[in-house]
């Protein structure tokens, strides 16, 4: 995994607004994010054959143990803020400062991982699992928990590099990952190549290792480039590390609130509409997830360029580069739209499991997945947004307007209108438009009032 010649070791990047640039900094984004995907898909067929307990342990294990890195995984987002402003302003030796202020991060991550080890057991106990998903569940968290910090590690160099417009070596890092993640599934779920069989303790312990491994490398080489810049680990000051943190908090909060938000309608709200209703949602939500990741890409790479403008002193390039990310991903987004309208029992099909129930599964997921189209222009201006915003350092106004809408209105309303006044799986979705809708247009007074072009997220250089 060579990182390879990139514009971080000569000179700040030149004036850059089309659609190009755009593209080819986007699309390896969609890989490294769908590598995720995979991965998860992966460990859910693998352990599949091992029963409903082991299927039910691996997969609410993964997404319990996401819960608890999901604060910092949010945190470290903002190194890329800070690593495109200052290598637009040609300080690259700033950025990579923030490099390792990420790698900060990553270390309280895994000291904190550590320590609740202890807890998990007791922490899943209040939950209503069955004694044997309990046991299984809480050995596989205890174990990816081991690897925690690599996980941020991996995600800090990766927005440190993607700051500096390089998206392909964070690629490299998450392919290899999913690569080892799924060999490893190969050799100690089922016991092959020599290894002996784990099960779900074998996941756990593929995705752990293969974590370390690929940090290990992604670190590898961000030391080796410091050390061709005639320093490995550069003068740091604890003024910048808290400045991130202060800036990087209420960016993990936005994601740790919203999390929540729709873990609760998920769980909540829907798990009253009975099975049906929950598992059609699930797949719709799962279908839009994937479909949703080249937009998601788009979004990234706009923030990249977004910050290098800003950096670069060239905030008034901000709002063309904004309509552009927007004008492309809403294009993406209105092709899933039509997909949606034109072959909905196609795309629901691989959910369905053939039995009785498939033709009730089929109708209440089609008509779910006929209503998330309204959604797919809001979900794309309100990342876009919420992103470029990011870039600039506004932070703390996301956090806010997310908070507000989601749990002083999306929550409560979607849980009276479904569960007292009878909406059903249509006021459900609905509800989900309405949120989106809401960020959507919040965010778009911000923009719009230019409040973001006040925010110094990068200080005078330290003397």
């Amino acid at each position: 995994m060579s990182s390879g010649p990139h514009p971080a070791l000569t000179a700040a990047p030149a004036l850059r607004t089309g659609l190009r640039p755009l593209l080819r900094l986007a699309w390896p984004i969609v890989i490294s994010r769908s590598t995720q995907v995979i991965i998860g898909l992966g460990d859910a067929l693998m352990v599949a054959h091992l029963g409903e307990s082991g299927l039910a342990a691996t997969s609410a294990g993964a997404f319990n143990t996401y819960v608890f890195l999901i604060l910092p995984m949010g945190v470290v987002f903002i190194v890329s803020s800070f690593a495109s402003q200052l290598f637009g302003a040609g300080d690259h030796a700033g950025a990579r400062r923030y490099g390792f202020y990420g790698l900060g991060v990553a270390l309280l991550t895994q000291v904190l991982c550590l320590a609740l080890l202890p807890a998990v057991p007791a922490l899943l106990g209040l939950l209503e699992y069955d004694a044997e998903v309990h046991r299984l569940m809480s050995r596989y968290i205890v174990l990816r928990l081991l690897s925690g910090g690599a996980a941020i590690g991996i995600e800090a160099l990766g927005n440190y590099y993607g700051g500096l417009g390089n998206t392909r070596l964070p690629m490299a890092a998450n392919v290899l990952a999913m690569a080892l993640d799924l060999v490893g599934n190969y050799a100690l779920i089922g016991g092959h190549l020599g290894a002996p069989a784990m099960g779900v303790d074998g996941a756990a312990l593929s995705s752990t290792l293969s974590t370390f491994l690929v940090f290990a490398l992604f670190a590898g080489v961000f030391l080796a480039e410091g050390r061709r810049l005639g320093r490995v680990v550069p003068r740091l000051h604890v003024r910048e590390f808290v400045r991130m943190l202060r800036f990087g908090l209420p960016s993990g909060f936005n994601w740790f609130f919203e999390f929540f938000a729709f873990n609760f309608f998920v769980n909540v709200v829907l798990g009253g509409l009975g099975t049906t209703a929950l598992a059609a949602f699930m797949a719709v939500l799962q279908l839009n997830s994937v479909a949703f990741q080249p937009a998601f890409a788009l979004a990234s790479a706009g923030a990249i360029l977004v910050g290098q403008s800003i950096g670069g002193g060239r905030k008034d390039e901000v709002p063309h580069l904004v309509r552009l990310t927007f004008g492309a991903s809403a294009f993406w987004q209105v092709l899933v739209g039509v997909a949606y309208v034109l072959v909905p029992g196609l795309l629901l099909e691989p959910f369905t499991t053939g039995g009785p129930g498939a033709r009730a599964f089929v109708e209440v997921g089609t008509r779910m997945l006929l209503l998330t189209t309204a959604w797919q222009l809001l979900d794309a201006a309100a990342t876009t947004l919420a992103e470029a915003l990011r870039a600039a350092g506004d932070t703390a106004f996301t956090l806010w307007a997310r908070v507000f809408i989601a749990w002083a209105l999306f929550v409560p309303g979607s849980y009276v209108s479904v569960r007292h006044l009878g909406w059903g799986d249509v006021g459900a979705v609905s509800w989900v438009v309405l949120y989106l809708g809401l960020l959507a247009a919040a965010l778009f007074v911000r923009f719009r009032n230019g409040r973001w072009r006040d925010i110094e997220l990068v200080e005078q250089p330290v003397v």
